[in-house]
């Protein structure tokens, strides 16, 4: 069963973002239509699969299914599209299912874990953020800040250990766990720990510093 294709194009952005990221998805991203999910659940549950787990990934498909987003600065772009599928896991390692099929092939897919984390499962299941707002709120902010900065400076591997993050603050709202946005006083700096954790390969470590930031650069919402 799908869902119906008359479906607007234009997003209404889902309760509980930022006004920038609010922004970001009404403005910058689209609205197709999406399966439902319901129709599934006796098959599933046939699979062994709980229905506490049916149960989430038909809460996130009713709240995220169909929705693209610009890619993301990293990742190879991210998701293509917002979407659920069927969990998978046990109660032994916990529950999780995909976010959405990528943009490009690559070596891992992107997931939302036991506890609604947004994250990646390469060698092993790396959350990034801690819900999918964070990883919405982290599009925003780097669509927001990559526009409003006079430089933009990305470096990589063992260099981004040596960035000094005094005077900076974490963007609360980014919900940060691999990755992490800092904000000082005229610059944003995003961290991205996501590949460089999931595949133990400190060379994917990656850092894009926005500088020449005024109050509105710095915030946005």
């Amino acid at each position: 069963m799908t869902a119906d294709p008359r479906v607007p194009l234009i997003p209404q952005a889902p309760e509980g973002l930022s006004r920038r990221a609010r922004y970001f998805v009404e403005g910058h991203g689209l609205r197709v239509p999406s399966r439902d999910l319901k129709p599934f659940r006796e098959a599933w549950l046939k699979q062994g699969i709980p229905d506490a787990e049916i149960d989430r990934a038909v809460a996130f498909q009713e709240r995220w299914g169909g929705l693209a987003l610009p890619p993301a600065p990293e990742y190879e772009g991210g998701p293509r599209v917002l979407e659920a599928d069927a969990p998978e896991g046990s109660a032994a390692n916990g529950w999780r299912f995909s976010a959405g099929g990528c943009r490009v092939s690559m070596a891992h897919g992107f997931m939302i874990g036991p506890g609604g984390e947004f994250g990646i499962d390469a060698d092993h299941w790396t959350p990034l953020h801690a819900s999918t707002e964070g990883w919405v709120e982290a599009l925003a902010l780097a669509s927001h800040a990559g526009y409003w900065a006079k430089t933009i400076t990305k470096i990589k591997g063992s260099a981004v250990e040596d960035l000094n993050l005094d005077g900076f603050e974490p963007v609360p709202e980014v919900q940060g766990l691999a990755d992490t946005w800092w904000r000082g006083k005229n610059s944003l700096i995003a961290i991205y720990r996501g590949e460089a954790s999931g595949f133990s390969a400190p060379h994917c470590l990656r850092a894009h510093i926005y500088g020449g930031l005024d109050a509105w650069g710095l915030a946005g919402n």
